[in-house]
């Protein structure tokens, strides 16, 4: 059995795959994020899957190593992790009553040193929301530790209206589709997913 390990500090993550039944271990990738608006969300959320995932697999190169990155965009720019409240505040004011994008792209380095990308698109749509409704969300759940300062597993029906696409995504990790793609890094299927 391959040893598994997910390059991410996101206790959503660890949700997700303990939920999926996957038996892993954590280590934090050290790797550097890139911010740069001027590249395309996918390569950007996928690229930054691959730096995390790499630098860990570097280190443990018999495992099979997942890393992970999730993006909100909005009017074509990324929305990363508030740095305090006020920016918290200004970021979910932008989103409000409006659709946006959120995107995880994720990074499968496998045994043999092979190393697969691909990402999920998820979009969302946010009720019209004021202060009130901001100040309520805050006193329940920490919007500093999660791109666009929302979690939509979090008390987020206060902000989120619907969505169209997979739930999981959203949360951070498109587990369908890691989990096919743990199947082809463990060599038990032949294809990649698509």
């Amino acid at each position: 059995m391959n040893r598994i390990v997910l390059a991410s500090s996101s206790p959503r993550r660890r949700e997700l795959l303990a939920e999926a039944g996957v038996a892993f271990e954590i280590i934090v990738s050290p790797a550097e994020e890139i911010h740069d608006a001027a590249i395309p969300l996918e390569q950007l959320c996928e690229e930054n899957a691959r730096l995390k995932a790499a630098a860990v697999a570097a280190e443990h190169p018999e495992a099979i190593v997942i890393g992970a990155d999730t993006l909100v965009y909005i009017d074509g720019e990324p929305l990363g992790k508030p740095a305090d409240l006020e920016q918290a505040r200004q970021t979910l004011k932008k989103l409000s009553g409006r659709e946006h994008v959120v995107c995880t792209g994720v990074a499968i380095c496998g045994p043999k040193g092979r190393i697969s990308t691909f990402h999920d698109l998820t979009q969302v749509i946010f009720h019209p929301i004021d202060d009130e409704v901001i100040d309520r969300y805050f006193s329940v759940a920490n919007p500093l530790d999660k791109a666009g300062a929302y979690g939509i597993q979090e008390h987020g029906d206060l902000l989120v209206e619907g969505i169209r696409g997979e739930f999981d995504n959203v949360m951070g990790l498109p587990t369908r589709k890691v989990l096919e793609a743990l199947k082809v890094a463990a060599g038990e299927i032949g294809h990649d997913p698509a």
